[in-house]
């Protein structure tokens, strides 16, 4: 049964923000020293043919996205095209609905066609991950403009009261496990009472100095600070993400034992280690683990998860994980494209989903209810997430419930790109005794107050009205 409030998208533009690190960032193999924010503007019409405008925005990470021997000039100009043929396709998508159906049939129905018709002769297929990464501000644009339309904030939206369908329509239960999605929404898996203020993590890059004596001289002289201690004590950090390699066992290592004894210095409280993919055997992982316990036994209890150490495909690399399971928490962070991947990876042994608002808001609100029902863990995790894409990052991990807080690192790799946001947001931009204020969020869709930013835009790349 349709509502009144049922929205279709009428008009789509796209803009294209370009953000220089002040540090570089290493993921991986690679290491990202600029990036690209796709920022979108939609309109919508309800049934009674009123209209709402929405914004959404996501980083155009390309190394994270689209990991490849390809020229990063390649991946980028056509992460961008293919932004731009979404804007077309979005602005003439028919589906009407709320905001999370419409969301979830465009990402079901039309991007994977869309995906393949952007492939090229010859060369390398786009990966689904970057194709849902160019599609993520469509959809929180669609999510922004449906709380501007029927006044709400976003997450008072996922309820029956304004939704179609129940979450029965999207999910599949894993077999044998007694869980019914029918009558059920993804509010009914959301925090009752949502925190004002999250804890915050920071990310240890690989080329993150840890202390003074790694200083060269080239540093920014920026008056943000460069070394690890002096990040703990002006942002009185609690919890440290740790970049490793995945393929240098020692480095590795060593880099645990280096940033744990900083964090015990200097009181913090939580360690977790991000292997972005690039390990191979189960063995490396436990062999790491099982000699932190033997021999730094209280920096391997600061270690409070692991994530994603596998390739990004699970389907094709299923790993069986549960030795490492059994030792720390384990989440899926890059493969956990959606629910079904998600079902696959708990078969296989992982405990946790890192969900991040770049798969797209609809997408991660399914992943968290499906999760949340077969008692898996949940986190939010970064993308170095700039001005607006900030925003809903920080609202899912507050409505999201996660192990601890959530990972929010702009302000480490580009702070200065955020300015216009920060002097409407200042705690969202700084964090402050280790958390993230969010109480300056106000009104309807995601609160962003975009009448009192003074951000001025680029010319569109693009705009199509359906």
């Amino acid at each position: 049964m349709s509502k009144l409030s049922d929205v279709r998208v009428i008009e789509t533009a796209v803009y294209f923000l370009e953000v220089r690190n002040r540090v570089p960032l290493k993921f991986g193999p690679e290491t990202t020293t600029e990036v690209t924010c796709a920022r979108v503007r939609v309109r919508l019409s309800d049934r009674n043919g009123r209209t709402a405008e929405g914004w959404g925005e996501t980083p155009l990470n390309v190394q994270w996205v689209w990991p490849s021997a390809l020229p990063y000039a390649m991946r980028h100009e056509r992460l961008k095209a293919f932004c731009v043929r979404l804007a077309q396709a979005w602005a003439g998508f028919p589906t009407s609905g709320h905001s999370v159906e419409v969301g979830y049939d465009f990402k079901e129905h039309h991007l994977p066609n869309l995906r393949k018709e952007a492939e090229q002769p010859d060369q390398e297929s786009m990966p689904w991950l970057a194709a849902l990464v160019c599609c993520s501000p469509f959809d929180i644009a669609v999510h922004d403009a449906y709380g501007q339309l029927v006044g709400r904030p976003v997450y008072e939206t996922f309820t029956a009261e304004y939704m179609n369908r129940d979450l029965a329509a999207f999910l599949t239960p894993a077999p044998g496990v007694r869980v019914s999605f029918s009558g059920k929404y993804p509010k009914d898996f959301l925090l009752p009472k949502v925190p004002a203020q999250i804890r915050a993590w920071h990310l240890v890059g690989g080329l993150d100095l840890l202390d003074d004596a790694e200083r060269t001289g080239h540093e920014p002289q920026d008056g943000y600070p460069v070394v690890l201690p002096d990040w703990i004590r002006r942002d009185g950090l609690r919890c440290l993400k740790i970049k490793l390699r995945g393929m240098d066992a020692g480095w590795d290592y060593d880099r645990i034992l280096k940033v744990g004894r900083i964090a015990i210095a200097h009181d913090v409280d939580w360690l977790s280690a991000d292997f972005n993919c690039t390990v191979r055997e189960p063995e490396y992982v436990t062999a790491l683990l099982d000699r932190l316990r033997d021999e730094a036994p209280r920096i391997y209890g600061m270690l409070l998860y692991v994530e994603q150490p596998f390739p990004y495909d699970l389907e094709a690399h299923q790993i069986d994980v549960h030795a490492i399971a059994a030792r720390k928490p384990l989440f899926l962070d890059e493969s956990a494209h959606d629910w079904r991947v998600i079902r696959l990876g708990r078969e296989l042994g992982w405990s946790g989903v890192a969900l991040k608002t770049c798969k797209t808001q609809s997408e991660a609100l399914l992943s968290c209810a499906w999760a949340r029902a077969h008692g898996m863990t949940l986190m939010v995790q970064d993308l170095s997430n700039p001005m607006l894409a900030q925003i809903p990052h920080a609202l899912l991990a507050a409505n999201v419930g996660t192990i601890m807080g959530f990972e929010t690192n702009g302000m480490q790799f580009y702070p200065e790109a955020s300015r216009p946001e920060a002097a409407i947001h200042p705690g969202l931009y700084t964090r402050r005794s280790g958390m993230i204020d969010l109480s300056t969020l106000q009104g309807a869709g995601y609160g962003y107050r975009l009448a009192e930013i003074t951000r001025l835009l680029p010319a569109p790349a693009a705009t199509f009205a359906g």
